[in-house]
């Protein structure tokens, strides 16, 4: 039985299972799932040390604090563990998993766009990581200018209705009239343009905090 403590899993059976991890480095991560599928805590123990440190550098990069990064990277491999059963070998566990992650992610700053003390926290921790390299994103028009960039990758269409929408603060139903689109159709342009950005974001770990809450506001 796996047991959850601050910000550590500890085990039982320590030798045992970290002599099996060991032994466990050499296999796929198929061969781990199905192992893991069966309550192999050594299998799963496997997984977190294959993934846990490149899901850290991401996710502290975003949140731009490494007690939260840490946070989260914990509810994520509570997450796997109590779904362990369910998941299926025959598909990719990095994307799973990471998928998990920018679940969690995302939810931390929709949580931080609704508490000023939350809020107030993130700006001050990613003014201690801030970089010169990065651009000055406390400045709305900048947020606005990077945001424009990554939209720009979208589909021409989820483009056009994301622009109209989300930076030109047009009505669905405006848009449609302007596009000759039912107001489902912008609605369904919007979700698939949302994830299409939420995905760059996540995969891009290094854009500032202030226009990942930026993006956020957006879709509240």
């Amino acid at each position: 039985m796996l047991i959850w403590k601050k910000n550590f899993l500890l085990l039982p059976k320590r030798n045992l299972i970290h002599f099996s991890v060991f032994i466990y480095e050499t296999y796929s991560d198929a061969q781990l799932v199905e192992l893991l599928n069966a309550d192999d805590e050594a299998a799963f123990t496997a997984l977190y040390h294959r993934y846990a440190l490149r899901l850290f550098a991401d996710v502290v990069k975003l949140v731009k604090n490494e007690d939260r990064a840490q946070e989260i990277l914990q509810e994520v491999f509570i997450k796997v563990w109590l779904a362990r059963d369910r998941i299926d070998s025959e598909k990719s566990f990095r994307s799973y998993v990471f998928k998990i992650a920018e679940n969690q992610v995302f939810g931390f700053f929709r949580t931080a766009a609704r508490d000023k003390k939350l809020m107030e926290e993130l700006k001050v921790s990613a003014s201690e990581y801030f970089m010169p390299s990065e651009p000055d994103t406390e400045n709305a028009e900048s947020k606005d200018a990077i945001l424009r960039e990554v939209i720009d990758r979208l589909p021409p269409q989820q483009k056009k209705v994301l622009t109209l929408c989300k930076l030109e603060g047009k009505s669905y139903k405006e848009v449609g009239e302007e596009l000759g689109l039912s107001v489902s159709t912008v609605k369904n342009h919007i979700v698939k343009g949302t994830q299409t950005v939420r995905e760059h974001i996540f995969n891009h770990p290094d854009i500032s905090t202030g226009v990942l809450l930026f993006f956020i506001f957006l879709n509240r």
